[in-house]
């Protein structure tokens, strides 16, 4: 597999780049709708179907058995192998509901009304606001069956369910119930289903493959959102054990059992794709919501600092498999790319013209696929907080090689106005945030603070907006 799980060839492909995101450029964009415009033009009777695969709290070091042990990642890792695999994919958030609410809108997190987690706490912080349009809105605007199948965690309620939001079926569950991998309760298009028979990861990947035969004879977009490795831990005992005569202990060999039974499944997945003549046509795609939950223990995730709820590279930096194979040679690409991308990168893709209700922050990475030598460097951001975001803690930016991070203080409740200092990193010198460069660096660090505020300032104005009367359905 030729994924690298390091930075340590980064210096040697990044340009340094000092300038920082003007506030012109944010203005802009919050003032008025923009276009998301196809590259080229795909005759719709033959656009390509979409898979969008989401794992949970999977961490790059999950792969191939970076961790000196065997791949418990076959299927995945041949996946890579015929994809083109991004080295700086970054989720929208260092965690899962933000995360999702970005890729299903090509916005910040933040400006979507989703900045935290738990839904039955902060029911009007966990979901999308009804003026916010989803990729499943645009896909079945434009003609495709579209169908999630497993977790949605970004709105609970009439109005805000999947089924109201452009997925016109939906598998799943919302998120922020008790769930068992072992008994559990489905949501099938607004009918309560009861499961004690079946494991969860397995019982989701045999409903996508449904899900894909129903649909063989229409474009489709399927978003495949598994629970998988995230908690409860719990995985079928005689794959934990193979795990645990490798020498790990109960945590890890339970995850890392987790992880089997969902490459397995994706696995199945793509032969299916392969027996009913479909695989040439469909986009495949593959990510994580985030890095690895520090609540399960410590493991392997390379160098990098950081972990779930922190905006350190543990925490934001994700997989990202891309595969096409009728269009898209497999391959490396070092450009940076962010979970905002991913929506008008799909509609591109497709030949899909449409103009969004509101502004996109994300752009389409598209030319990347197919070039390896295509540019694409923007500035980009993260924040989170559970809560009410408090934009002087954990917060970011990234432009180019430099990194400024507002540090991580807690995953608790009632953050306090940090005082902590702004903190610069190279990433091309120092991939592990090890060594704070701000004091070398004092225009560069004030600019990018400068920047990383009025980023904040535009997000929290979008987010605190009213009156919004909601999208037709």
């Amino acid at each position: 597999m030729q994924l690298k799980r390091t930075q340590r060839h980064r210096s040697n492909q990044v340009t340094a780049i000092v300038a920082v995101m003007l506030w012109s450029s944010i203005s802009v964009q919050a003032q008025g709708t923009v276009s998301v415009q196809a590259q080229g033009t795909v005759d719709s009777s033959a656009r390509p179907n979409v898979i969008l695969i989401l794992a949970d709290d999977f961490a790059l070091g999950d792969l191939a058995g970076g961790d000196g042990y065997p791949t418990r990642t076959p299927n995945l890792d041949r996946f890579a192998e015929q994809s083109v695999q991004f080295t700086q994919a970054y989720s929208a958030s260092c965690v899962c509901a933000p995360a999702r609410a970005a890729l299903l809108t090509g916005r910040y997190p933040h400006r979507t009304g989703v900045v935290t987690l738990n839904m039955n706490t902060f029911p009007e912080m966990t979901r999308l606001k009804r003026d916010e349009q989803t990729i499943a809105d645009l896909m079945s605007d434009a003609g495709y069956a579209t169908g999630l199948i497993g977790k949605w965690h970004v709105g609970r309620g009439n109005g805000y369910n999947p089924n109201d939001r452009g997925f016109k079926e939906f598998e799943g569950f919302d998120g922020s119930q008790v769930l068992s991998y072992f008994d559990y309760q489905l949501d099938i298009n607004g009918e309560p289903k009861k499961v004690n028979d079946k494991y969860l990861t397995d019982d989701l990947s045999d409903r996508a493959i449904q899900f894909v035969k129903r649909h063989r004879d229409h474009p489709f977009f399927l978003h495949l959102a598994h629970y998988a490795p995230h908690r409860p831990l719990e995985a079928p005992e005689e794959i934990v054990g193979k795990y645990r005569r490798q020498g790990f202990g109960k945590s890890n060999a339970t995850i890392y059992a987790m992880i089997e039974v969902m490459d397995r499944g994706i696995g199945r997945l793509l032969d299916a794709l392969s027996e009913i003549g479909l695989a040439e046509n469909t986009i495949v795609i593959f990510a994580s919501d985030n890095g690895p939950d520090p609540v399960t223990g410590r493991r392997y995730n390379g160098e990098r600092r950081g972990t779930k709820y922190q905006v350190y590279e543990g925490g934001i930096q994700v997989p990202l498999f891309v595969r096409w194979p009728s269009q898209l040679q497999p391959g490396q690409r070092d450009q940076l790319v962010h979970f905002v991308d991913f929506l008008p990168t799909i509609l591109d893709l497709c030949g899909i013209q449409t103009k969004s209700v509101n502004p996109i922050d994300g752009q389409s990475f598209a030319s990347v696929l197919r070039d390896a030598s295509a540019p694409f460097s923007r500035a980009q951001y993260w924040q989170w907080n559970r809560g009410t975001p408090n934009y002087t803690h954990n917060a970011a930016i990234r432009n180019g090689q430099y990194k400024l991070v507002l540090p991580f203080v807690t995953r608790n409740l009632d953050v306090k106005d940090s005082s902590l200092p702004p903190v610069l990193y190279d990433l091309a010198k120092d991939a592990q945030e090890t060594t704070d460069i701000a004091d070398e660096h004092p225009d560069l660090t004030q600019s990018m603070s400068e920047s990383l505020r009025q980023w904040s300032d535009s997000i929290e104005r979008d987010r605190s907006r009213t009156g919004n009367t909601g999208r037709e359905q």
